[in-house]
């Protein structure tokens, strides 16, 4: 998501680019984005610019920027627990839904496949296997914020920014139904085997099991959402 942005609209685009790592919890509530210095390098953009999407997010409550030795930009963002799902729902529209959902899908899918493709070095496997477990391990509090990050670290380890942005993009999109939907310990059991056949698919080096285990996953929080719905 931190990866650069075009010049001719680097103000904005810099905004966007920071909300959606605040909003998805790349930086999680409480902790502080990277130094200014890097921050500015990755996004290829001055620190000028940056500072300037810094202040526009303060001022809109997303950030706190703190001065002195242990200063920086803090996340002060909390993604809303619980929510009326109908409304949500309502708020998308019902074909927006659909397209949100099939896009979802399209996405996630590719990413799994591709990635389930390639011949993946220790340290990228170590890196999924390790976002499995700290999803795995998570309470309520942190679990939507780690499943966010379980999905997407396979994009992020295609090594294709442009998936990962799309993985991104699709995440954000569902990212209030998903926070709508109550947190039912047999649905985090049932997801969490899921995500455990997803892993086990691109270690093995199998695209056609990778993509069924996702969409088998993502299929059942579509049943999910249409039960809630439907009550």
């Amino acid at each position: 998501m931190l990866r650069p942005v075009r010049a001719g609209n680097a103000f904005e685009e810099t905004v966007e680019r920071l909300l959606q790592a605040i909003k998805l919890g790349v930086v999680p509530p409480g902790e502080k984005l990277p130094p200014e210095r890097e921050l500015a390098v990755r996004l290829g953009i001055s620190r000028v610019t940056l500072r300037e999407a810094i202040r526009a997010l303060q001022e809109e409550g997303f950030l706190d920027v703190r001065r002195g030795r242990y200063g920086g930009a803090f996340v002060t963002y909390r993604p809303p627990g619980g929510g009326d799902l109908r409304q949500v729902v309502t708020d998308m529209g019902g074909d927006d839904l659909a397209d949100v959902l099939t896009f979802r899908l399209a996405v996630e899918c590719g990413a799994a496949q591709v990635l389930a493709g390639t011949r993946l070095t220790a340290e990228q496997r170590a890196t999924l296997t390790r976002r499995l477990d700290e999803l795995n391990a998570a309470g309520p509090e942190d679990y939507r914020r780690l499943d966010t990050a379980f999905h997407l670290a396979i994009a992020e380890l295609t090594g294709s920014p442009l998936l990962a942005a799309a993985c991104a993009d699709a995440r954000l999109r569902v990212s209030d139904l998903l926070n709508a939907i109550p947190m039912l310990q047999v649905n985090i059991e049932h997801a969490g085997a899921q995500h455990a056949a997803i892993v086990a698919a691109i270690l093995a080096g199998d695209p056609e099991a990778a993509r069924r285990a996702v969409t088998e996953h993502l299929d059942g929080t579509a049943a999910l959402l249409r039960g809630f719905l439907s009550k």
